[in-house]
């Protein structure tokens, strides 16, 4: 519903509530006239009509307030409602007292029409009144909540296409922001590498300079090394001879010293032994004549055998043979 037909409703309620109570009122004069005229002094005949047309104006001022106070969406309080319905109370009175004297039931019934139709007008009015009040109060907050939400959505869609423009530009200026330090990273990684080439150039012939130097340093200390290796084993070597030759020395003494220290022996021993004590003699400078009383062969075989292994040739060789 909008603002012409809620006006439109409003005039037709405000309408018929003063054509009821324009009509309850000169029907409450005209009927409570004649009462007032019966029941007061003649001389005071011609103020009858005050009463009804007091009833009746407060009737108005209810009526007329009420509507006012239900458009501003106030409320009056206990009061308006104890004087709207002593208005009516007081006009139904009025208005039934002479058919009530006269005990006219129907009297009573016809007269009480208008009263309750006023009383009745009066609340429903208000009622009605307070709720298109509440109803227009609701149109316009909708409204006026449609109308903020609308200028907020304006206000929105503004600042949306003010956040984008500054959107756009930030977004603008951080790409060339982007570009220029892209650009200045490249440069820096172009720098860096060149840097790095030479660096590991200068690190690769320090490495080679390094390796070619620790090449020569091992194969000196290998060369050193296997001198030293050398000249230990043949150290070792010259030892080992020399032992070997002390300890065949040594076994040769301790042989001729047990083929030599024998007693004399009166029959020929077998060949080879005799050779063996005739070359222990030799090495040993054993006389000629104590050989030949060792081993019991001649002076003359003994002195050829001498002879043999004294001479450096196979006698010699035979001699070293013979003393293993």
């Amino acid at each position: 519903m909008n603002g012409v037909q809620i006006r439109s409703a409003e005039r037709a309620l405000s309408v018929g509530t003063w054509l009821i109570v324009c009509g309850a009122m000169l029907y409450s004069i005209l009927t409570v006239t004649p009462l007032m005229s019966a029941h007061t002094p003649a001389k005071w005949g011609w103020t009858a009509p005050i009463l009804p047309l007091v009833v009746d104006a407060a009737v108005v001022i209810v009526v007329r307030l009420d509507s006012v106070l239900a458009r501003l969406g106030g409320h009056g309080g206990r009061w308006p409602i104890v004087l709207r319905w002593m208005t009516g109370t007081m006009t139904l009175a009025l208005n039934t007292a002479d058919s009530a004297l006269q005990k006219d039931l129907v009297g009573v019934a016809v007269h009480s029409v208008a009263p309750l139709l006023l009383i009745v007008t009066a609340e429903t009015g208000l009622a009605y009144r307070r709720a298109i009040t509440a109803a227009v109060t609701a149109l316009e907050a909708r409204q006026r909540a449609e109308r903020e939400a609308a200028q907020q959505a304006a206000r929105e869609r503004a600042e949306a296409a003010r956040r984008e423009a500054r959107e756009e530009r930030e977004h603008t200026a951080t790409l060339v922001r982007e570009q220029r330090e892209h650009e200045a990273r490249l440069a820096a990684e172009a720098t860096e590498r060149e840097e790095r080439r030479r660096r590991e150039e200068r690190e690769d012939r320090a490495a080679r300079e390094a390796a070619e130097r620790a090449g020569r340093e091992r194969r000196e200390r290998e060369r050193e090394q296997r001198e030293r290796d050398r000249e230990r084993a043949e150290r070792e070597a010259a030892e080992r001879v020399a032992r070997q030759a002390r300890e065949r020395a040594e076994a040769a003494r301790r042989e001729h010293a047990a083929l030599l220290d024998g007693l004399p022996v009166n029959i020929k021993l077998p060949e080879d032994q005799a050779r063996r004590i005739v070359a222990a003699a030799v090495a040993e400078g054993v006389s000629v004549r104590r050989a030949a009383d060792l081993c019991g062969w001649s002076v003359g075989w003994v002195s050829a055998r001498y002879a043999e292994y004294r001479d450096p040739g196979d006698g010699g060789a035979q001699l070293a043979i013979v003393s293993r």
